[in-house]
């Protein structure tokens, strides 16, 4: 067996596990911790012949560990080395050691908390954070602790800030092992790449196979890039002898473990991989790693409970990984296609998948676990409140939770299929329908990346075509004319087609009775799984989801013209998320399958188009409206109604004759100058609509019928006996003036009432007059004869005395015939031309 760095530790590994039963590994990519540290456990006394489950992240890479194990035992897989992983199993009697996905352990410990045959569990790199992996970690040191003190639990990374792990272990030993395989060199680019990244990578390809010897690892956001690189490499001009392997995991399995394996003699490989290589993984033959930088994750809102694909800067510990893999097995060389100085600004690690997850399934683990406060288990990072409250909400929807919080039995089936809740829920409620082999295609299919290529997928977002299609490629019905277009990826629909075959037959929904050629149901079984996304269309083209966000189809499509739709898939982008895939849903489907949470509410508002108090029925799903019909309503909700229509409209709603606006300034004007006076302004009279207006207006429902009141009596209700004799005193309507005329008082300004008078009624009119019973002086606008201004004042005696003779001066001029005296104040005052004598 070949010398590994990790070699020189695991001494002090077994001694530390044999003393305390919790441990940290950290040792460096390439330093062999994920194939010998389980072999070297097997013999441990205090495992005493149980066995050894080793979680790792990627299914590619468990698969991959366990036959390097086994190999090194001389045996095949499924003998003491196995493996388990979604949709594959590879273990038999003698299994000692098996390496699983992370998932498999959470299954595992929901069906035997005690873990009973089970003597340590690896959780292998760690600083990976899945939800799983956090969830594994935390639901196994419960069991520990509650049940088996001598379970062991180990932890290894690459990158791993192993203090805080330590402690969540109990103060466990944390053991290092230092140094790679092989030194590889690093280069980066001279300039920021503002091109594309797949013609960044190519053009990188070309030249380290030009430069250097071995194959060529290099990595890609996803799918997407690693087809376009690779198209654009077959264009170039490679060796006879150089051949491209892509590597992700939609891949079927056969194509993964080519693109791992050792090239033929003379070959040359160049990988193009996703993060799926970054860990747990040789890649044979590799000593040249080119990495853009890149990779792309999922991220969940809680805002719009939605996750969406982001294509992000990888991290330091990232890149680290990824730079190990050029060490593996000889001196190599990583080239990084950003600068260094871009490097600097890398973060140290991607944040916690706990932290930006669909918590669904979580919540749903933790219930079927009997966890209510999250606070019971210990975690690295605790489930974010918001997440969880709506992944709980969501579970609640789909009959996983009771009112309460806690499992139903219907929740415990989903626990136990392995699958996203919403995708189980869908298959349970189908299978009832008759219709589970056609909801386990749609299960597969949403679980995977998008089987339409090119124009199609862009054109064309129902989902039902893509059940179509995947029965097209797996059924060989006509499926190479769909290749031949480019429409579908062949490959990827077989593998689809065989795991949807798998979930058929575990959940009995293999009947050849069902009519699994009939699409036309798709959209009411995505319902059962996507019930907060069902949405309807709006009269402008745009859909109003159930959660009350909008959406709306990127290219006009039939499907954009149903009234009804599901929408699994959107990008969660601006105000309207596109729609990326859908199906059509009937109404009478909502009716039929919602009707428990169909609302019915009857609503009273006013309705400003028609000016009067409108009455509906609406029958609701969610946000938006199935049914509305006119209803009656009670006298007290019209009321309210009206009065909101009221304070939206503002007070000029009612009928304000000129005595009832008069009326309504005398009553500011006393609230200015007496305490405690009923305030008549705006603000005041809308905020006590309800004890001045609604008297009166009991019954009335239009702006029409409004018009019938009397607003002076309606103000006049809201004073005492004693006020409005007050007021009269007060705040009089009118002032006779010495020419004997009754001139108006006008109180349009509250804070300063004035009098429009010709200045000829006021000859010998000593003083300014006053009211307020003295205090308040009247400002006078003293009129010309053709009742134009020329003074305005508040002190009657100085105009006399002063300005008087200059005005009299100028309208002596312009008004000869009229009355001009030298002695205001001992002139006869006139109403007329000149006074009668």
């Amino acid at each position: 067996m070949k010398a590994m760095p990790i070699d020189a530790v695991l001494p002090e590994l077994t001694g530390a596990l044999a003393a305390s039963n919790n441990a940290v590994l950290v040792a460096a990519p390439g330093a062999g911790k994920t194939t010998r540290v389980p072999l070297v456990f097997l013999e441990q006394d205090w495992l005493a012949k149980k066995r050894i489950l080793m979680l790792e992240p990627r299914r590619l890479a468990a698969r991959a560990a366990a036959g390097y194990m086994a190999r090194q035992l001389g045996e095949q897989v499924g003998e003491t080395v196995g493996y388990r992983v979604k949709h594959d199993t590879r273990v038999g009697p003698r299994t000692r050691i098996e390496v699983i996905t992370e998932g498999i352990l959470t299954r595992m410990l929901q069906d035997d908390p005690e873990l009973a045959d089970v003597g340590l569990i690896i959780f292998d790199e760690f600083h990976e954070r899945s939800l799983h992996a956090d969830l594994g970690l935390a639901l196994s040191l419960q069991a520990q602790s509650l049940f088996r003190e001598d379970l062991r639990i180990l932890v290894m990374s690459a990158t791993l800030a192993a203090e805080p792990v330590s402690r969540l272990l109990g103060d466990a030993p944390v053991i290092v092992s230092v140094g790679r395989a092989f030194p590889v060199e690093t280069r980066f680019l001279p300039k920021p790449w503002t091109g594309a990244v797949e013609e960044a990578v190519t053009r990188t390809v070309l030249s380290a196979l030009a430069e250097e010897a071995g194959d060529v690892l290099a990595f890609l956001p996803g799918a997407k890039e690693i087809r376009t690189t690779q198209a654009l490499l077959a264009k170039s001009e490679l060796a006879a002898n150089v051949r491209v392997y892509p590597l992700y995991g939609a891949l079927a399995q056969h194509e993964q473990d080519a693109a791992i394996q050792p090239g033929q003699a003379g070959e040359r490989k160049v990988v193009l991989a996703t993060s799926i290589a970054e860990t747990s993984l040789t890649v044979e033959g590799v000593r040249i790693v080119i990495d853009s930088g890149w990779k792309r994750l999922p991220r969940f809102s809680s805002r719009t409970g939605m996750t969406r694909l982001e294509t992000v800067r990888v991290s330091r510990a990232a890149a680290d990984q990824r730079r190990g893999r050029a060490g593996r097995l000889d001196a190599g060389v990583c080239y990084r296609l950003w600068t260094e100085q871009e490097d600097r600004m890398l973060v140290a690690h991607e944040p916690p998948e706990m932290t930006e997850a669909d918590l669904a399934p979580l919540a749903l683990e933790l219930a079927a676990w009997g966890v209510g406060d999250v606070q019971e288990l210990q975690w690295l990072d605790v489930p974010p409140k918001a997440s969880l409250a709506q992944a709980r909400e969501l579970l609640q929807q789909l009959g996983a939770l009771d009112g309460h919080g806690q499992i139903t039995a219907h929740g415990r089936v989903l626990a136990g299929m392995g699958l996203h809740p919403r995708l189980g829920h869908m298959i349970q409620k189908a299978g009832e329908l008759g219709l589970g082999a056609i909801a386990c295609e749609l299960a597969v299919l949403l679980e995977e990346r998008d089987i339409a290529r090119g124009r199609a997928a862009f054109a064309d977002a129902d989902i039902s075509s893509r059940v179509e299609l995947l029965r097209l490629v797996a059924g060989k019905q006509g499926g190479a004319r769909a290749f031949a277009e480019g429409q579908a990826d062949e490959a990827l629909c077989r593998r689809l087609w065989s795991e949807a075959a798998q979930l058929k037959r575990q959940w009995g929904s293999a009947s050849t009775a069902e009519n699994v050629a009939d699409v036309s149901q798709t959209g009411r079984l995505l319902a059962f799984a996507y019930p907060d996304r069902i949405a309807q269309r709006r009269g402008d083209g745009r859909y109003l989801l159930r959660n009350g966000r909008g959406a709306t189809f990127a290219v006009e499509q039939p499907l954009a013209f149903a009234p009804y739709v599901v929408a699994p898939l959107l990008d969660d982008q601006g105000a309207d998320s596109r729609i990326m895939l859908a199906a059509a849903v009937e109404e009478s489907d909502l009716y039929r399958d919602w009707s428990g949470q169909i609302t019915e509410e009857t609503s009273v508002w006013w309705d400003r188009s028609a000016q009067a108090v409108r009455a509906r029925t609406r029958k609701k799903l969610g946000a938006f409206v199935l049914q509305e019909v006119a209803a009656e309503a009670e006298a007290d909700e019209v009321l309210q109604a009206l009065l909101a229509g009221i304070r939206t409209e503002g007070l000029e709603l009612l009928p304000w004759s000129r005595h009832a606006r008069q009326l309504r300034e005398r009553l500011q004007f006393m609230s200015g100058i007496v305490p405690g006076w009923p305030r008549a302004d705006d603000e005041a009279l809308l905020d006590t609509l309800e004890e001045w207006l609604a008297p009166h207006v009991y019954g009335m429902r239009k702006k029409d019928e409004l018009q019938q009141l009397s607003m002076s009596m309606v103000l006049e209700g809201m004073l005492s006996w004693e006020e409005r004799q007050q007021l009269d005193e007060y705040a009089p309507t009118h002032i006779t003036v010495p020419s004997g005329s009754k001139i108006a008082v006008d109180y349009s300004d509250p804070a300063a009432p004035c009098l429009f008078v010709r200045l000829q009624e006021l000859f010998g009119w000593q003083y300014t007059p006053r009211i307020g019973r003295g205090k308040v002086p009247l400002t006078l606008h003293l009129l010309s004869p053709a009742q134009r201004p020329v003074q305005v004042t508040r002190d009657l005696a100085s105009f006399w005395q002063q300005a008087y003779f200059e005005v009299k001066k100028d309208l002596k001029g312009r008004y000869p015939k009229h009355y001009w005296p030298d002695d205001p104040l001992a002139a006869i005052p006139t109403n007329r031309v000149r006074p009668q004598k």
